[in-house]
């Protein structure tokens, strides 16, 4: 390690220059990385939600639908604005009743079930569009976004690909957004913590690159989703500044013995890269078990964000080291004085009172760790987004108008028997919350040929050797009423043809729920399994894995708990990925506690000195990389007005203040507790064979 940092020192112009040359096609490729805004397409490829939506692609070419809303239009408007719609690119037809009779017929010449599909007792018509790829394909994308500035008032466009247009307007709009504000909070948390006025600019711009860098290699990855695009550069600015900050502090200890800057830089390279090496590999498991999911969106998350640490850490031994250099003499000229203090008199505190400072926080943590498990969760993602949006308001007037809120596409085989098609359907219609069912059946009859359907009617309902159903729903996704309802209806369609399936968003919520459920265990076990082997090998020990990983388990779960008692519903998505995420991000401040502690006993010091000292040398860096992690992501959870984003960013932040606190304050209280076990339990902890003090 000493030949490359000398090789870095000595060519840091080089190093510089080639950093700023990578970062050119790192923005192409972060440019033609492909953004997925529809999480359902993260479910497990082999249920039966993900295998009729292959069907829906692949036979009927029914990738993705919207249903548009017509109010107080006459039917010469209606027309006129359908043959518009179907002029826009990635729309493949628009279903209306004039597709089925002349429009000069009148429609109470429709079957019942058909007027009350198109019609809603006050008047309003619906029309069905129809795309030719899925809902979360740019081409459909763009096809959303002209409808809705196509359509006049009174209309209103509604259902699943709508409103993943919508997301994507926002997020796009939101991203700068959240840049800003992580950027903006953690330099003024620098700015707090260090004397060099310089110093908090020369970090960000060391940032810069990393997370370019990270942005422009998801392109090998083929897609990346919008949650992680939102939080991929909050998460790794709050994650990996610690790496410069440790460098920096190594520089300046290594200046005061060495007054030649050149090689002070080549020595706090060589000492820093191991302790950073061994930090990260602690984080990037965390990020890694979420790869253990079925939902692939933890490992899309997990990939992204193991891939940035990596990144952070070559930066941080390439690209910060002559950064620093260059502007050395600016470091040097501009300087403050600081205001986040080293804790002395915490310190004092936490060795006189650690009995006192368990009991308190075992009484504490017993009724969060019993919270926890009761906070309520959602799945409905629609619920996360501001509820004026077009795609929202839409989805709202269908409920409105037609009494519809989700749709479930039932396809079974074509060769089922006609009459066994027409009781399929009549038994669907009896299922509870089930507004109508639209089939072959419900145009014509089971006895009329399927040649006197108009071609556009009879390529919706048969293709590929299915026939698809239609089910509108009254019931919203996700909750008790529609799982218990697509339970009954898939118990019917099972009956009627055993490879029959359901899918819809209702279905894949309701998959989603099921899959969630297994991948929260999953992933828990996975991070904490691959943290504690980590740190068991680090410290060659059995009882330090236990007492860090506990420590920051029962910080976790005080964060979890917390939502409980506020009365707060979380995103699913933050039950599975924040314990994995702050079990990785926060458990360094353990390890540098411990290690610090442990080298305080080799130079002599008694346990509880060891441990005064330990806490007095390293809160500075621990308050400065919590706040910074915290200013990173809570300025996020504020400026967002996606729930899920904010959601996530706010359950964060809190975390990274609580860890902070168990590792200033009860970690140290364990370490005085647990000294003799620590001691018996780990290979060569001290360096030489002493009577250590106790009292």
């Amino acid at each position: 390690m000493e030949h490359f940092a000398r090789w870095v020192v000595r060519h840091r112009k080089a190093v510089l220059a080639a950093a700023v040359l990578l970062l050119i096609p790192s923005v192409f490729g972060a440019a033609g990385t492909y953004i997925n805004y529809d999480i359902l397409t993260y479910l497990p490829p082999e249920l039966d939600s993900m295998v009729g939506e292959g069907y829906l692609e692949d036979d009927f070419n029914m990738a993705s639908t919207s249903m548009i809303t017509v109010e107080n239009m006459s039917t010469a408007d209606t027309l006129a604005l359908k043959s518009e719609l179907e002029a826009v690119a990635g729309v493949k037809s628009v279903l209306w009743t004039s597709d089925i009779l002349d429009v000069t017929t009148p429609k109470e010449m429709l079957p019942a079930d058909i007027q009350k599909f198109f019609y809603s007792e006050n008047g309003a018509t619906l029309l069905l569009v129809q795309f030719e790829n899925p809902s979360a394909h740019a081409v459909t994308m763009q096809a959303q976004r002209t409808i809705k500035d196509i359509l006049r008032k009174d209309c209103f466009i509604g259902g699943m690909s709508a409103i993943l247009e919508d997301t994507k307007f926002l997020v796009n709009q939101e991203m700068p957004v959240y840049i800003l504000c992580a950027v903006g909070a953690c330099l003024v948390v620098l700015f707090l913590s260090m004397k060099e006025t310089v110093v908090p600019l020369i970090f960000m711009l060391g940032m810069v690159f990393p997370i370019v860098y990270n942005f422009g290699t998801n392109i090998f990855l083929g897609q990346i989703s919008y949650i992680t695009e939102a939080l991929a550069t909050v998460l790794q600015l709050g994650v990996t500044m610690d790496f410069s900050i440790f460098l920096l502090q190594r520089f300046e200890e290594e200046k005061r013995s060495c007054p030649d800057e050149n090689e002070a830089m080549v020595r706090a390279v060589q000492k820093t890269f191991s302790s950073i090496l061994a930090s990260s590999l602690t984080t990037i498991a965390g990020f890694l078990a979420m790869c253990t999911m079925r939902l692939t969106l933890g490992r899309d998350i997990g990939i992204v964000m193991a891939k940035g640490v990596l990144l952070g850490v070559v930066s941080t031994v390439t690209i910060l080291p002559a950064l620093i250099l260059t502007f050395r003499r600016s470091i040097a000229r501009h300087t403050h004085r600081t205001f986040i203090p080293k804790l002395r008199r915490t310190s004092r505190f936490v060795v006189r009172r650690y009995i006192p400072i368990l009991a308190v926080f075992v009484l504490c943590f017993i009724p969060f760790s019993v919270a926890q498990a009761k906070t309520p969760v959602y799945y409905t993602l629609f619920d996360s987004l501001p509820q004026d949006l077009a795609g929202i308001q839409g989805t709202s007037r269908l409920k409105e108008d037609f009494g519809m809120t989700t749709s479930h596409f039932i396809i079974v085989d074509d060769g089922l028997p006609a009459r066994d098609m027409e009781a399929l359907t009549d038994e669907i219609e009896q299922v509870d919350g089930i507004r109508q069912v639209l089939s072959y059946e419900k145009f014509l009859g089971g006895g009329v040929p399927r040649e006197v359907l108009p071609t556009e009617v009879r390529q919706i309902f048969c293709a590929g050797g299915h026939e698809m159903l239609l089910a509108n729903s009254s019931y919203e996704s996700g909750t008790e009423a529609q799982n218990a309802q697509l339970d009954a209806l898939n118990a019917i369609v099972k009956r009627y043809d055993p490879n029959g399936v359901i899918t819809g968003e209702g279905a894949m919520t309701k998959d989603l729920i099921e899959v969630a459920d297994v991948d929260f265990r999953s992933v828990s076990i996975a991070s904490i399994a691959a943290v504690f082997l980590i740190i068991a090998i680090s410290f060659r020990s059995a009882s330090i894995p236990v007492l860090l990983v506990a420590a920051i388990e029962s910080a976790i779960m005080i964060n979890m708990g917390i939502p409980y008692f506020t009365g707060t519903t979380l995103p699913f998505v933050a039950s599975i990925v924040i314990g994995t995420i702050q079990l990785g991000a926060t458990v360094d401040y353990a390890i540098l506690m411990t290690t610090r502690f442990r080298e305080e006993l080799n130079a002599g010091r008694s346990t509880k000195d060891a441990v005064q000292t330990a806490v007095e040398q390293c809160s500075q860096s621990i308050l400065t990389s919590g706040l910074t992690f915290f200013a990173a992501t809570f300025s996020v959870s504020l400026a967002s007005r996606m729930e899920l984003i904010s959601s996530l960013c706010r359950l964060i932040s809190r975390g990274a203040l609580i860890s902070m606190l168990v590792i200033l304050l009860v970690l140290p209280a364990l370490l005085i507790l647990t000294a003799p076990l620590i001691r018996k339990t780990t290979y060569h902890w001290l360096s030489k064979e002493k009577e250590t003090k106790t009292v």
